[in-house]
């Protein structure tokens, strides 16, 4: 939309650089060009504008099959005007010389010649097709055909249009009819996924299956080497037992012949300690003897008197010691009693 301002009754406008602008006064071209900017008079002015850059116009229409099954059709089509005077003269582009708001709607009449054109190409194609085939192939077919046909069309280069490019989004079928489509593959997709996961629970058992294998086998592998160190404690147990046994004999022998050789010893030394107590016993008899024999000869020419005075002697060397003596009178009388005897005597 241009930009219109007013200065005392006089209007500036100015454009856009992808609007052409065309101004005529009294049936004369005065300014004509893209992004102009200019005065003018609103009563005697006839403004138009023409966008010259590329517009998208997105269509959605509806067709039937060969199979008499409709499909939804998405399309866009890029175009731009290339010539603006001749759609200027052909479809209404005038604006408000005191708002520069279009009078029409040029862009809608556009969009419907189109649209319509499009339209018949592809309802051209898709009515010679079947569903199946429309939906695996049906996009670049319609497409082309109505890329040709709106090449083709003698309207649009009549109108000052020229079609850039044609972009076809998607052909769906009913939503019915697209769940039914959609029933085989899922299916399909789920058989496959069964059967996968029926492999991988395949792979799983047989990866389980190897290793119960190369456990059992690590197992026996682990049973024969215990065994073997079973075996080979018992032989080892049995060679410590017999070496064991063979140095206990030793010791014993050598113990025997040790405690042989000390009783043969002891028994030596006994004979020698017996033959030497026999003679010392015998020697110490000689002598006692001999000394008896001469204490007997010394005491034989002895007086009587004096063999009792060595008596006493003696009996008073063994008697124990005597602190003191307390002699009764009865004891007193009897020994003087006895003492005058014996002086009478």
């Amino acid at each position: 939309m241009a930009d219109i301002t007013r200065r005392l009754g006089w209007r500036h406008l100015r454009g856009a650089p992808t609007a052409h602008i065309r101004h005529h006064r009294g049936g004369s071209l005065l300014h004509d060009g893209p992004g102009l900017s200019f005065w003018f008079r609103a009563l005697t002015a006839a403004l138009s504008e023409v966008p010259v850059d590329d517009r998208e116009l997105a269509m959605t229409f509806h067709a039937r099959t060969s199979d008499f099954q409709d499909v939804a059709v998405q399309a866009t089509v890029t175009y731009r005007i290339s010539d603006p005077a001749l759609a200027a003269a052909r479809l209404d582009f005038s604006i408000d010389p005191d708002t520069g708001v279009w009078r029409g709607a040029p862009l809608e009449q556009l969009g419907t010649l189109l649209t319509e054109t499009a339209q018949q190409h592809a309802l051209d194609v898709l009515a010679r097709t079947s569903l199946s085939s429309a939906l695996v192939d049906g996009v670049a077919a319609v497409r082309e055909r109505v890329a040709a046909g709106l090449g083709a069309e003698p309207r649009l280069p009549a109108t000052g249009i020229e079609v850039v490019a044609v972009r076809v989004v998607a052909l769906r079928p009913e939503p019915e009819v697209e769940r039914a489509l959609r029933t085989p593959a899922r299916e399909q997709i789920q058989q496959e996924a069964d059967r996968a996961t029926y492999e991988r629970r395949a792979v799983a058992v047989e990866r389980e299956r190897t290793i119960a294998e190369n456990e059992l086998a690590s197992q026996i592998e682990l049973a024969r080497r215990e065994e073997q160190l079973v075996e080979q404690r018992g032989t080892n147990a049995r060679r410590e037992a017999e070496e064991h046994a063979a140095a206990d004999g030793v010791r014993a022998e050598a113990e025997a012949a040790r405690t042989v050789k000390l009783a043969e010893a002891e028994a030596a030394r006994s004979v020698r300690l017996a033959r030497a107590e026999a003679e010392g016993v015998r020697e110490v008899g000689a002598a006692r003897a001999q000394a008896q024999t001469e204490w007997l000869r010394a005491h034989a020419d002895v007086e009587v008197p004096t063999l009792n005075a060595l008596t006493g002697t003696r009996l008073a060397e063994n008697l124990p010691h005597i602190d003191s003596v307390t002699i009764s009178p009865d004891v007193l009388t009897g020994l003087l009693a006895r003492l005058g005897g014996r002086e009478q005597g």
